[in-house]
């Protein structure tokens, strides 16, 4: 492996290359200031890394948002034409049994890096979430929760022999059933009109804006991971997303006072996540300089 050394402490001080390019196993950005860091890296050889270094667990939150296996010669709708569902290589299934080990190995790894009172975050579509679900109890993950994230705005089904695909489903869990994992009650009902918030949340897919420098092909919404992070972390807690995708898990944690460590393997994936990055970093220090001015 050609990973720069990590050196065990609060602060995570790791290497940026010198190169302006992105080669595998590097880190590809960071801001110490605000506690960002992102790495072009495979994440089951990432963690095993950080389990050498950190084997007592190292992450307060983890959210996942793991290859659903669908691009197997389906189509969809974008833009209104049909078009077949291949996201890429990394998204086409190799069958069931080794979809299963795949997601055995990550999870695994994602347990033992857990903080003893962490959780961890997962989405998916029926493809992979059965499999992701049956995963965590074999792995004695306590499940939560299962969030319905309902999307008001789906493409349509256009073989017209299914129902329309309009929700995804998030697995929350906590490391073992010894966990005390953190909940912010109040804040989710003070965001939910006073009410006690339920397991349905209905939310449109990103806005246009938040795919201003390209989009992944399972992008989520910012506005999602902000809901899952208020719910489950307090200010300057470590969060780590091991498939970091365009980041929407880092932009999300900058803008709500949150320290966050990303890894993603595509090399097109790592160059749209800088941007959104620095985008998300320069609004947060101008909020800083607008407070400051204020007192």
């Amino acid at each position: 492996m050609r990973y720069n050394m990590l050196q065990k402490s609060d602060s995570f001080p790791l290497v940026v290359m010198e190169s302006s390019e992105y080669s595998p196993n590097q880190c590809a950005f960071k801001d110490n200031k605000l506690g960002v860091w992102l790495y072009h890296a495979n994440c089951i050889e990432f963690m095993d890394m950080l389990i050498d270094k950190y084997p007592d667990g190292r992450f307060d939150m983890i959210f996942a948002d793991p290859p659903y296996f669908l691009s197997n010669g389906g189509i969809t709708c974008r833009a209104g034409k049909m078009v077949k569902v291949d996201k890429g290589q990394w998204d086409k299934s190799n069958g069931p049994e080794m979809n299963h080990e795949f997601n055995m190995a990550w999870l695994s790894r994602c347990q033992k890096l857990l903080k003893p009172n962490g959780t961890i975050w997962v989405s998916g579509t029926h493809h992979v979430i059965h499999s992701v679900g049956y995963a965590m109890q074999q792995l004695g993950i306590k499940i939560l929760n299962d969030i319905i994230w309902q999307k008001p705005n789906p493409p349509p089904n256009l073989s017209c022999r299914y129902f329309t695909h309009s929700t995804e489903t998030i697995l929350w869990a906590a490391k073992n059933g010894k966990s005390k994992h953190c909940f912010n009650y109040a804040d989710m009902r003070k965001i939910n009109s006073g009410k006690q918030m339920k397991s349905v949340w209905t939310m449109t897919s990103p806005k246009k804006n938040e795919k201003e420098f390209g989009k992944h092909p399972t992008q989520k919404p910012v506005h999602l991971l902000e809901r899952i992070i208020l719910a489950s972390t307090i200010e300057d807690s470590l969060i780590f997303d091991p498939f970091s995708g365009s980041s929407t898990t880092g932009v999300a944690s900058v803008m709500l006072g949150r320290k966050f460590i990303g890894c993603e393997l595509e090399a097109e994936f790592i160059k749209l996540s800088l941007k959104r990055l620095e985008i998300a970093i320069k609004e947060k220090m101008s909020s800083f300089d607008l407070t400051a001015v204020s007192k």
